[in-house]
């Protein structure tokens, strides 16, 4: 069983800019890509950005060039650097491991809100 906890988010001004991070726990060997997803008011959740084991990463079309995301495979850390935020960025992010099983497991989400 994998554990997901995501820290960080808050608030920022439009502009401005905001840190995740997500920490794995348990059964953490298990644990394939990784993911960013968010969900707004009103709004289904959506795929922000995902890391493979390698490193490499895809991104949503509405963050690119303003968000990077990251891992830290020996700490099974995943990040989210968010720059340039804007008040469509508001929402609950979540982090989310895929595992080599096929299931997923979920953070319980942390708030960003980015006031205009």
């Amino acid at each position: 069983q994998v554990h997901m906890v995501e820290s960080g988010g808050g608030i920022s001004q439009a502009g401005g800019s905001l840190s995740l991070s997500c920490a794995a726990s348990g059964s953490i060997f298990s644990i394939n890509a990784m993911g960013w997803y968010r969900q707004a008011p009103g709004k289904q959740r959506e795929l922000v950005a995902s890391i493979n084991r390698d490193g490499t990463t895809n991104y949503a079309d509405s963050v690119k060039g303003r968000f990077t995301a990251s891992r830290d495979n020996t700490k099974m850390m995943a990040y989210l650097h968010m720059n340039s935020l804007k008040a469509e960025d508001t929402a609950v992010y979540y982090c989310k491991a895929d595992l080599w099983s096929g299931r997923s497991s979920w953070g319980q989400g942390t708030q960003v809100t980015v006031s205009s």
